[in-house]
């Protein structure tokens, strides 16, 4: 297998910005956004953020109590999911970046 076909999606912050569009995670996200504006996600969207980011991009992000704490802007969002590891193959250990 090639590095390029193995190779974990990138999280940038227009993706996040895109994901946090979905009025199911961040209802009313404003166009300017800027990356280190206040931002503060209820529960219900954290966890459907999560979820889209594993179904779309196939990263397992699992959060604990501390990370969610810090998650409080654009930017922080999208340096945390940076580091969420793509998901374990049927039966398998997830794949290194």
């Amino acid at each position: 297998m090639s590095a390029e076909a193995s190779a974990p999606a990138v999280i940038t912050t227009d993706t996040v910005r895109e994901l946090l569009s979905d009025r199911k995670i961040f209802p009313g996200v404003p166009d300017d956004l800027g990356e280190d504006a206040e931002l503060v996600l209820d529960s219900l969207g954290l966890v459907w953020l999560l979820h889209v980011v594993e179904e779309r991009y196939g990263l397992v992000v699992e959060p604990s109590d501390d990370d969610i704490a810090q998650l409080t802007s654009l930017r922080r969002l999208t340096e945390f999911l940076s580091t969420a590891r793509p998901e374990a193959p049927e039966g398998g250990e997830p794949v290194d970046r």
